[in-house]
């Protein structure tokens, strides 16, 4: 037998535990929708019920107006990371107030974005004591910045921490030492921080792409991707790391304080007229040393003469034009654009690589790997430049098994790309990976969905046959840089 109020006991119980439910978010209740995409098993008032802060009447702002209510869950309008968060999106970032370096000055703790202080402690960042044990000539010495102005006469000093000047609330005023002012980047004309196109950080504005001047209030005529783009030299940074890219434009970094033509100059500041001379001398004509002419950075050596900066005499009984014919064999490029032509014999690029080989540096069995190193997908052997395919294996790199264990269905699910298209209408599907069409010798990609024309050209080869054409872009081999791999950055050998 029962004992007595038992019934009530279980009746109180399970209200308890309707009620502690009807709080949980739906994450933690998947019960609410019986699958994906199922309808809502909530009523429209129960489910805003569980979206409005309690205390709040019906018909009062959902989710804190914040959010949207999804079946008794608030999804919240999150426009940058953090901005709204919490069950009902009542908690305003992230991180709370800082002093020092420190969360709520190390003196608090953080709940829904502001500092709830240990006793004896106050302030947004709870900086500053309740009470003070200090003197005056003490306070005062702990509140002075690096030029000992106290405060940085933006604020007064309180037990040895500043307490900056803000009296229309809007904290523009802050630091340690109030040494930051963001007043300095409202715009004189909108009167908003940064003209509404940047944000400030310690009084000085970074702006959005496409925006510049001190309070980013002038906009580019030109996309930002198109800015960059413009100011990017062949060696993949952007104004050479010389210089600055405003607008699609370089300002070049000139080592010449007088403002004339510089040694550092060229639309993407690529051309540094100092590597050009044996010793550097800003007001120095000496370029090449006396042997040649500097050419963006360059020496072009006088005949007779060869190495980096024209140093070195060369004797050799064969003519410039007989050296380079001597060089190039059936190639278009001396040394196949692989090597450095010296009296009529080929250096090959990288020097005692063994990769690189042959009388005009033809034969490059860096082809031979994929962009993860594997040679001939670890099915074949690498003859100058061109994969020998085991037995049951074929393609370029060796990759496709002759033989199939997938079924048709399956095959063909892994050969679909993101559109659902086959190979992307461009390519047959041999066990699951696509076969490019051999007449499109452009076309590649897992899904045959990329083309390798967009790869950028140097004297007419693709990646200037220094590197692997990848969905568009050169991945450039060992040694080489640039956009079309054209420039060497190994050592050079004479």
């Amino acid at each position: 037998m029962r004992p007595a109020g038992f019934g009530n006991f279980l009746l109180l119980a399970s209200s308890l535990l309707f009620v502690g439910l009807s709080a949980v978010p739906q994450s933690f209740s998947p019960s609410l929708r019986s699958g994906l995409g199922a309808a809502c098993r909530l009523s429209r008032a129960e489910s805003e019920r569980r979206c409005r802060a309690p205390g709040q009447p019906p018909g009062g702002a959902l989710c804190h107006g914040r959010g949207r209510c999804d079946c008794g869950v608030c999804i919240c309008h999150v426009s940058e990371p953090g901005v709204y968060f919490g069950p009902l999106c009542e908690c305003h970032e992230w991180m709370c107030e800082t002093y020092d370096g420190s969360t709520c000055a190390g003196h608090g703790t953080c709940d829904c974005g502001k500092c709830r202080c240990d006793g004896g402690w106050s302030g947004d960042a709870c900086q500053y004591p309740k009470t003070c044990d200090l003197t005056k000539k003490q306070s005062n010495q702990m509140c002075k910045n690096s030029q000992d102005i106290i405060c940085s006469n933006a604020g007064t000093c309180h037990c040895g921490r500043c307490k900056c000047d803000n009296s229309d609330g809007n904290g523009l005023v802050y630091g340690k030492f109030c040494e930051c002012d963001d007043r300095e980047c409202i715009d004189d004309e909108t009167e908003e921080i940064c003209g509404g196109h940047g944000k400030c950080y310690c009084g000085n504005c970074y702006c959005q792409a496409g925006w510049h001047g001190d309070k980013c209030e002038f906009q580019c005529d030109i996309t930002p991707w198109e800015s960059k783009r413009r100011c990017t030299s062949p060696d993949g940074r952007v104004c050479s790391n010389r210089g600055i890219c405003v607008c699609g434009e370089c300002s070049c970094h000139d080592v010449d304080p007088t403002g004339d033509w510089g040694d550092i100059h060229g639309d993407t500041c690529e051309c540094d007229e100092r590597d050009c001379k044996a010793v550097y001398d800003r007001y120095s004509d000496d370029f090449c040393s006396g042997h040649g002419q500097c050419n963006c950075g360059r020496c072009d050596c006088k005949v007779g003469w060869y190495g980096k900066k024209c140093e070195h005499p060369r004797s050799c009984p064969l003519s410039a034009e007989e050296s380079i014919k001597k060089c190039q064999g059936s190639s278009a490029l001396p040394c196949s654009g692989r090597g450095k032509c010296e009296c009529g014999e080929c250096t090959c690029y990288p020097p005692g690589g063994g990769r690189v080989y042959g009388k005009t540096c033809e034969c490059d069995d860096r082809r031979c790997e994929d962009l993860d190193g594997v040679v001939c997908g670890g099915h074949g052997t690498c003859s100058c430049g061109r994969c020998i395919c085991g037995r049951g294996w074929f393609g370029k790199l060796c990759q496709h098994p002759r033989k199939c264990n997938l079924t048709e269905e399956q095959s063909r699910s892994l050969c679909e790309s993101a559109d659902g298209v086959l190979c992307s209408g461009k390519g047959s599907c041999h066990c699951g990976k696509c076969i490019c069409s051999a007449e499109e010798w452009y076309i590649s990609g897992e899904f045959c969905d990329c083309d390798d024309r967009d790869c950028d050209k140097h004297d007419g080869l693709i990646c200037t046959g220094n590197g692997i054409c990848s969905c568009g872009n050169c991945e450039c081999w060992d040694g080489w840089n640039g956009n079309a791999c054209e420039i060497w950055l190994g050592t050079e050998y004479p």
